[in-house]
């Protein structure tokens, strides 16, 4: 049986190139305390003459994940992805490796065009998938909806954690960077996040934030972070340990927002006034949900003490 993940498990989503040695420690014995899901990369972060090493490192490190599986004390352990180079690669690591010890795969320059390749090296596998979108075909409303609409009843639907949005990768398409001090939405990607979000989301799908690749500038991070929120993405691409405490605090659901879900979701009134705003369960129902999930995993801000958010439970 696939084992079932919620979007927002993922958190802040380390990449690590899959060439580093303490990876074991890392996943099994909580050298990285904060973390909450990782990507072992075999793509962009490893290069070509590094990659035999590399996948003899995730080749030991297979065997350690699949002997301790059924150890009672690593069972909070991060969730673990591996992103192969391409197709061709993804198949070697099904065919070749046992993969008992990860939950998924992250697809690489995904579009329609190779979904069907995709999905033949996945269905026989219990791997669960976060397709990326980093390529041109991202920038056409046009094509983003076909896509959305063909996986919709396609039958990886059920496997789609999340859909992530590279945009290291869509910027490089328009020659262009994460700028020093303004957020993605400042920019072509800000256009890109909304269009991505009204296509997919209105169709069911999760998508995270793009990395912001400005390790030292925490309030440029936790700026970005406000809009990730705002704009209803579920987690968000993580480069450096240090940002990930910061990821996992702006995806806290705040204390109105939690008491006035419960409000909707348990309110027999068709229109009510809560905290200053209006509350409308028939309309807002779908927020409300979506709110006490994100609260599940991700946690409250200024969290209520015990006896309070028994009370409103």
């Amino acid at each position: 049986m696939n084992k079932v993940i919620s979007p927002f498990m993922l958190g802040a989503t380390l990449y690590m190139p899959a060439t580093r040695t303490d990876l074991v420690e890392i996943i099994l014995y909580g050298k990285i305390p904060e973390l909450r899901s990782m990507v072992i990369c075999l793509e962009d972060a490893v290069s070509d003459e590094d990659l035999d090493s590399a996948l003899c490192n995730l080749a030991v490190l297979l065997v350690q994940l699949k002997s301790s599986a059924n150890i009672k004390h690593i069972e909070n352990r991060p969730l673990v992805f591996i992103r192969p180079r391409h197709e061709h690669m993804a198949q070697e690591l099904v065919v070749k490796y046992d993969l008992v010890g990860i939950d998924g795969f992250v697809l690489p320059k995904f579009t329609r065009t190779n979904l069907p390749l995709w999905w033949k090296i996945i269905s026989t596998t219990h791997l669960a998938i976060m397709p990326t979108f980093e390529t041109r075909e991202v920038y056409d409303v046009t094509e983003m909806t076909a896509l959305a609409e063909l996986l919709e009843s396609h039958a990886c639907r059920d496997r789609i954690v999340a859909l992530r949005i590279g945009g290291n990768d869509l910027m490089s398409v328009i020659s262009m960077r994460h700028p020093k001090n303004h957020t993605l939405y400042e920019g072509p990607m800000g256009y890109v996040i909304k269009m991505l979000v009204s296509v997919f989301a209105s169709r069911g799908f999760s998508l995270t934030a793009p990395v912001c690749e400005q390790i030292d500038n925490v309030k440029l991070l936790e700026r970005e972070l406000m809009q990730d929120v705002a704009h209803g993405l579920v987690g968000k691409t993580a480069i450096h340990p240090s940002h990930l405490t910061l990821i996992h605090q702006g995806f806290m659901v705040e204390k109105d927002d939690y008491e006035d879900a419960l409000r909707i979701l348990n309110s027999s009134q068709a229109v009510f006034k809560s905290q200053g705003a209006m509350c409308e369960p028939a309309t807002h129902r779908n927020w409300a949900i979506t709110v006490l999930e994100r609260s599940k995993y991700c946690g409250i801000a200024k969290q209520f003490n015990n006896v309070v958010l028994a009370s409103l439970q």
